[in-house]
């Protein structure tokens, strides 16, 4: 039970300070989801699926995700703010508008459901995200991104679906210190104590999810 008490009040602190320090989210008023379709479909779909469900395990599933999520990612990207050679040259172009409508594209199509292939491996990852790592310091994910991985909209994503190999790679990244655009450092922080095998559990969990 002390350990428990321990794990919630890590998650408790990470979430209020997170949120103490978060910048108010840019907004996406007045999005039309239909003015989109011709850029999720044109430029959008060969990584990430013409309903947002990536066909490459490398990119991310964007079906179902919170559009406020996928419009800071998208100005975050064009500023350089989030760094990706890619994607930097997809969104040159797209206006604000443009980012708008394609972050309410996306959260209208229906996730897909992933179903990872091992059982001890996705065990491993929900004691993890559900209770997090007393040990080393590790905070439950489920204080973020809720127990189900649905997220909170506005500040924390939506998880549940994720490709494993995507999910790796930020996790990686934000433990490296090449990607930065977390607000108060959390994600940095939470990733920086992880091994590469809980990393990998986390992931695979998270992809297992419903």
């Amino acid at each position: 039970m002390k350990y428990l008490t321990a794990i919630a009040a890590i998650g408790f602190l990470l979430t209020t300070s997170a949120s103490a320090a978060e910048p108010k989210q840019p907004a996406a008023p007045k999005a039309d989801p239909a003015k989109a379709q011709a850029i999720a479909s044109g430029v959008c779909a060969a990584c990430h699926g013409a309903d947002g469900n990536s066909p490459l395990p490398a990119n991310p599933n964007l079906a179902g995700q919170h559009p406020e999520y996928i419009y800071k990612q998208l100005l975050d990207i064009k500023s350089g703010e989030r760094k990706n050679a890619v994607m930097s040259a997809m969104v040159t172009s797209l206006s604000q508008e443009d980012m708008r409508n394609l972050a309410a594209y996306y959260s209208n199509q229906k996730p897909r459901q992933g179903a990872s292939q091992d059982a001890k491996m996705v065990l491993a990852g929900q004691k993890l995200f559900r209770g997090g790592d007393m040990a080393s310091g590790v905070a439950a994910c489920a204080a973020c991104h809720s127990p189900d991985g649905s997220g909170i909209p506005a500040q924390y994503p939506r998880l549940k679906g994720q490709n494993v190999e995507y999910t790796v790679a930020q996790l990686k990244a934000f433990r490296a210190g090449e990607r930065t655009n977390d607000s108060a450092m959390v994600m940095r922080t939470i990733a920086g104590r992880m091994t590469d095998k809980q990393i990998d559990a986390v992931a695979q969990y998270i992809y297992a999810l419903k």
